[in-house]
């Protein structure tokens, strides 16, 4: 098989190594070109996994509603009508949207947002506190730091334990005092701690300084009776989360007797809508990066094609006396566009090392809590194996081209030459 001709490396290795530094300035071309077009790929894929942990712990497939006052007058009503949802209103939904996987209801003390001063042993924490399902987590998942979160046995026999942010806790305790099993007063009713929690460092809709009870206990601690501040709802895979939206607003405004057409009174945000816009854009800069590294490489590997035709120039009469001993012109070309390929693969496996090292070094220093917005800066193997049979292919077309040159010369010609 020619491919395995020794004699064939020989000549390939002896043409290259005649001009060392020339084969060198050569290679650097498409060194440097590797080196961009992977640090571009592992940026973007960097970014990509950031956001990926940005959104760790957060269903990316979920919603959430809460209700508001009419802007629209409707069946006698006047605008400016309060709407309070009720608990049924999500056993309602539950049963009549299937395409709802998990439906959380939540109610908060005080108005949205509202700060509710938490006591312990004199020491005070505005912290925000709501009543909460235990299916909570499955939504917006907690990082614990010590104990448990909020289970079934705290809903069904309404136990007054509480789950704390890791802010409610440097507000309420010295540093490393044992929370777990402490009591916290709220409204006048203690509450034993049995968790603290900390941020994930990604979409954190609670903040750190919060205090989670058990909804059942709650609505008795507090005489909510049956009222629900807003609901945290994922939907099941390959749902769209806008078509669920409708659905449920749909159906709440029928109960409500709010107008079709008002879109003030039931609020809600679609976490999906951030997901995907988040994602396209990653996609899109993978896409550009990608483009923009090939474009590199290329202008790399043209400078390939450069020298070789300068080389052919020299090696005019060495390519007569082989054409006059017989060298077919298939042999010829082969050998041209083999030198491309080598020094076009070489030079790609070195910079694809040295930027793999850039990456790693990147890697160390953003570590894994850094506020950056980058994390696992790598290059995928699907990317490198796309990257280098594209390199490849790319320099067989380039050598075609000093190659071409090469059998186009006749061997009488060249050896005229001075």
């Amino acid at each position: 098989m020619w491919i395995l001709d020794k004699d064939l490396w020989s000549e390939i290795f002896a043409t290259l190594g005649k001009n060392l530094f020339r084969t060198f300035l050569t290679m650097l071309g498409v060194i440097i070109a590797m080196i961009i077009l992977v640090l571009l790929l592992g940026g973007a894929n960097g970014m990509s996994n950031g956001f990926q942990k940005i959104f760790a712990g957060t269903a990316s497939n979920s919603l959430f509603i809460w209700s508001q006052s009419t802007s629209e007058p409707y069946k006698g009503f006047e605008r400016g009508r309060r709407i309070q949802f009720k608990l049924e209103d999500a056993t309602i939904l539950k049963e009549q949207i299937e395409e709802i996987e998990v439906l959380a209801p939540r109610i908060e003390l005080g108005s949205h947002r509202g700060i509710v001063t938490v006591y312990r042993n004199g020491l005070t924490s505005g912290s925000s506190v709501y009543g909460d399902y235990p299916n909570i987590d499955d939504i917006m998942k907690k990082k614990l730091v010590e104990g448990r979160f909020l289970n079934e046995n705290d809903m069904e026999d309404f136990k007054k334990v509480c789950v704390i942010g890791e802010e409610t806790y440097k507000l309420l305790f010295d540093k490393g005092e044992n929370a777990i099993g402490e009591d916290v007063r709220i409204n006048g009713v203690f509450f034993n701690i049995v968790g603290i929690y900390k941020p994930n460092q990604n979409i954190n809709i609670d903040g750190e300084n919060s205090v989670y009870i058990p909804f059942s206990t709650f609505q008795k601690a507090f005489g909510s009776g049956d009222r629900m501040g807003w609901m945290a709802i994922s939907v099941k895979p390959d749902v769209k989360v806008p078509v669920v939206e409708s659905q449920i607003k749909r159906l709440l405004k029928n109960k409500y007797d709010i107008n079709p057409i008002d879109e003030r009174a039931i609020g809600s945000f679609d976490l999906s809508e951030v997901f995907n816009n988040v994602t396209s854009f990653t996609t899109v800069l993978q896409g550009v990066s990608f483009f923009v590294g090939i474009l590199t490489l290329l202008a790399g590997v043209i400078a390939i094609s450069n020298i070789l035709l300068i080389t052919v120039k020299e090696r005019t009469k060495e390519i007569g006396i082989r054409r006059a001993l017989g060298a077919t012109p298939r042999v010829v070309k082969r050998q041209i566009v083999l030198e491309s390929i080598v020094i076009t693969v070489f030079a790609g496996f070195v910079g694809f090392a040295i930027a793999v090292g850039f990456l790693a070094i990147a890697n160390n220093m953003i570590g894994e809590n850094s506020d950056m917005p980058f994390y696992n800066l790598i290059i995928s193997i699907p990317q490198f194996i796309v990257s280098f049979v594209l390199m490849v292919g790319l320099s067989v077309l380039i050598g075609l081209i000093p190659a071409n040159r090469a059998i186009r010369i006749k061997p009488i010609d060249a050896l005229r030459e001075e």
